[in-house]
């Protein structure tokens, strides 16, 4: 590993966020944090001055919100950026649109005792300033022509008949944007689809509100007890772990608030368990960009169930890590670039439904 610190610009209206994240950032030997800024137009002239490798951008702000700021400088200079956001509905939905724009994650700041809030974040700030930092942020798809690509998916999906195949999909860092690329192009006779993408509490809802918006299948925020149906995804809710249950021809959700696993709440390696043990090789098992390790193991277990399962490629991933993990556990039957795991999915399924 290299000597060299990771050098962070701290952007942020509050003069105590600003000091409290500079502290707990400047604890970790990897970080360096080269300056503050209250606002963006003191962060435009301390990028040019100090050529940072990160920043951690404040989503509202006066004079120029976050979000503005992040398109301008993605379009001029792209770096990774980690925002900052509220726990609020704006805020999540502000929080969506910067992924959107460019992102690489984000971090929710506490709205009580701050002090200690932020002190209890310290782990998920500098794990994901560390990630960002590796990030793949000049490789992201241009927007792709969906109209083409549903087009051609509809007439590879025609010959698919009605199975009781369940897509389980996990997803971290940079898995907002990947999951909207491969739900968006799913035709509406998509088989069941569940959906563990770490985020917390709010954040859930508005995102499958925004990919329900954009996609031909429904999506929806898992609730207890939710059927598995075709046409439709179920993403888990913040702070629940989501786990597949069958009762004679049925499939349903169940939601828990038992321990983290992988520091994660909820937990893809849950969700994959759980269908492997379900659905076994009625599944299909589909691991996307992000940090950390969660998920290798459930899926694993999918495969030894005989599920098929895919992995997002080191390329078109923005964080190479939950891929990497699973593949290195041998938990992975294909490896494929983002855009072409549509393909695939259906091209299996077909199979599956001409047996």
């Amino acid at each position: 590993m290299s000597d060299k610190k990771i050098r962070v610009l701290v952007v942020d209206d509050s003069a105590l966020i600003r000091n409290v994240m500079t502290e707990m950032l400047s604890e970790d030997p990897e970080i360096e944090v080269v300056g503050a800024a209250p606002d963006p137009y003191v962060a435009r002239d301390k990028i040019k001055a100090l050529n940072p490798d990160v920043l951690t951008l404040d989503v509202e702000m006066p004079k120029m919100d976050g979000l503005t700021f992040l398109r301008k400088l993605m379009a001029a200079r792209p770096m990774p950026v980690v925002m900052v956001s509220s726990l609020t509905e704006q805020g999540a939905a502000t929080t969506l649109q910067a992924l959107e724009a460019g992102a690489v994650d984000f971090v929710t700041k506490p709205t009580v005792d701050i002090q200690h809030g932020m002190s209890d974040l310290a782990h998920q700030i500098t794990s994901k300033v560390k990630a960002a930092a590796q990030a793949n942020v000049k490789k992201r798809t241009p927007p792709i022509d969906c109209a083409e690509r549903i087009k051609a998916l509809a007439a590879q999906s025609s010959m698919i008949k009605t199975t009781d195949t369940i897509i389980a999909i996990g997803a971290s860092t940079g898995g907002t944007e990947a999951l909207r690329e491969l739900l968006e192009v799913l035709p509406p006779n998509t088989p069941p689809i569940v959906i563990t993408q770490h985020m917390p509490e709010q954040f859930t809802k508005s995102f499958a509100d925004r990919l329900n918006e954009l996609c031909q299948i429904g999506v929806k925020e898992a609730t207890e007890g939710d059927s598995v149906i075709p046409g439709q995804a179920l993403v888990a809710p913040g702070n629940y772990h989501m786990e597949l249950r069958r009762s004679g021809a049925r499939y349903y959700v169940t939601l828990n608030q038992t321990p983290l696993v992988n520091r994660h709440r909820p937990s893809v390696d849950v969700m994959f368990a759980s269908v492997g043990q379900y659905a076994g090789a009625n599944s299909v098992g589909v691991i996307l960009t992000g940090m950390g390790n969660d998920g290798a193991a459930g899926l694993l277990k999918m495969k030894q169930a005989g599920a098929f399962t895919l992995a997002q490629d080191e390329a078109s991933c923005v964080v190479f890590g939950m891929s990497k993990e699973a593949i290195k556990a041998g938990g992975v039957d294909k490896i494929l670039p983002l855009s072409e795991i549509p393909g695939a999915l259906l091209a299996h399924l077909k199979m599956v439904s001409s047996r």
